[in-house]
Parts: C-alpha cells; sequence; structure tokens
C-alpha cells in the first residue's frame, strides 16, 4: 500500500490507453493519487506529446514518478528520456522492473501495450514501486546520466 498522498503520473497513447486504464485502477487501489496526463481514448494521437507530458510532470516536481506506455513501449520511453530529469526504462518483466530501479533509478516505467499482458504489467509495476535504489557503485552512473538532455 502506498504512503498516504503518494502521487504517479501516467501517460499513454492510443494503443496504451486501455493499458494506462488498467494500470491506474490499479494504482487508486493501492492508495495513489494518479495523475492521469491522457490520451483519454483509443483515437489516434502521438506518442511523444504524451511522453513529453509525463516527463515534464516529473520535472515539474508533480509526481516523483511516472508510468508511460505505447504500443512497444520504445518510442514513449525515447521521448521521455530526452529529458535530463527523467530516466524512464522499458521493461518487459518484473526482473527488468526490479533493475531499473535498484541500479538505474529509474523514475518511469514503460511498457509496451502490444508486446506485454496486462497481469505481468501489473507486477511489473508493483516491483517498480516496491525497489529502492541501491545507490553504491550505481550512483556514479546514474549522476552521469543527468549531465546530458536536450530539454
Amino acid at each position: 500500500m502506498a504512503e498516504s498522498g503518494k502521487k504517479i503520473a501516467i501517460s499513454a497513447d492510443h494503443a496504451g490507453f486501455q493499458l494506462k486504464s488498467q494500470v491506474a485502477e490499479h494504482l487508486k487501489k493501492r492508495g495513489y493519487e494518479v495523475i492521469d496526463l491522457g490520451t483519454l481514448s483509443e483515437e489516434r494521437v502521438d506518442y511523444p506529446d504524451y511522453g513529453y507530458k509525463l516527463a515534464e510532470a516529473i520535472r515539474d516536481g508533480k509526481a516523483p514518478f511516472g508510468v508511460a506506455v505505447c504500443g512497444s513501449g520504445i518510442g514513449i520511453s525515447i521521448a521521455l528520456n530526452r529529458y535530463k530529469d527523467v530516466r524512464a526504462a522499458l521493461v518487459h518483466d518484473v526482473t527488468s522492473a526490479r533493475l531499473s530501479r535498484s541500479h538505474n533509478d529509474a523514475n518511469v516505467l514503460a511498457l509496451g501495450a502490444r508486446l506485454i499482458g496486462p497481469d505481468i504489467a501489473l507486477e511489473c509495476v508493483d516491483v517498480f514501486l516496491s525497489t529502492a535504489f541501491e545507490g553504491g557503485r550505481h550512483a556514479g552512473r546514474v549522476e552521469k546520466l543527468g549531465k546530458c538532455g536536450t530539454k
């Protein structure tokens, strides 16, 4: 269960809309305040627009973590990672979700709706949000990631 007041921002393109909706409900049941940045239907939209909205929410401190979904997860994660304050990790199983947090201090979980089933996706969300960054030998590497970026 999330601590009181814990916020998470989510976004998706049209291909990720259904999975994003499932993730939002899952998070609400666990006590999270979900900031849904869209899209709000399956009408075609461009994934960079929703990746940028989520990246800006992270950058501006509206939420410490995010979940992003598009068809493959690739495009939206590329858009997110253009922002220096964002470390978006495209994951496909609980091991990659855990390592993205413990080794890379990822703050956005990216999922491919056409590549991952909802059960595994929700497990990834839970593991991602319950795993702490280890620091140590990983801290210097993560620090280097924040030294460049376009926005």
